[in-house]
């Protein structure tokens, strides 16, 4: 289990892994993986959940792709992004995309009813 920063294109999930990672190895393994994406608002108690699950492959780097992945995560600017993001993604060559098509999705609300401060 390891968190991801995802982006959701073309009915596809997709996410970088590297030389960093032992992740191409653990894939061309066990493709089969599930991703699971929560947001909640501890304010609202408003959670929903998306579990995907499917076949993962390890595909060739997509520098669009993952301009626009990073932008989601550090902002459309990206003078801004920390140089480690921009070295670590633009200049690895060992940089790959990973594209999970998911074979199913359960979407759920997992909301609840925050506890109202103590007076």
């Amino acid at each position: 289990m390891r968190p991801v920063w995802y982006l959701w294109e073309e009915q596809a999930f997709w996410w970088l892994t590297g030389d960093w990672s032992g992740l191409s190895r653990i894939l061309s393994d066990h493709s089969k993986v599930a991703l699971v994406v929560d947001d909640c608002d501890l304010q609202t108690g408003e959670v929903s959940q998306v579990i995907c699950r499917g076949r993962a492959k390890v595909v060739p780097f997509d520098e669009g792709r993952a301009r626009r992945k990073l932008r989601r995560y550090l902002g459309d600017d990206e003078s801004s992004w920390d140089e480690r993001f921009v070295r670590g993604t633009f200049a690895n060559p060992s940089v790959r995309l990973v594209r999970l098509v998911p074979s199913s999705l359960i979407a759920r609300d997992l909301s609840f009813r925050p506890a109202t401060p103590r007076q």
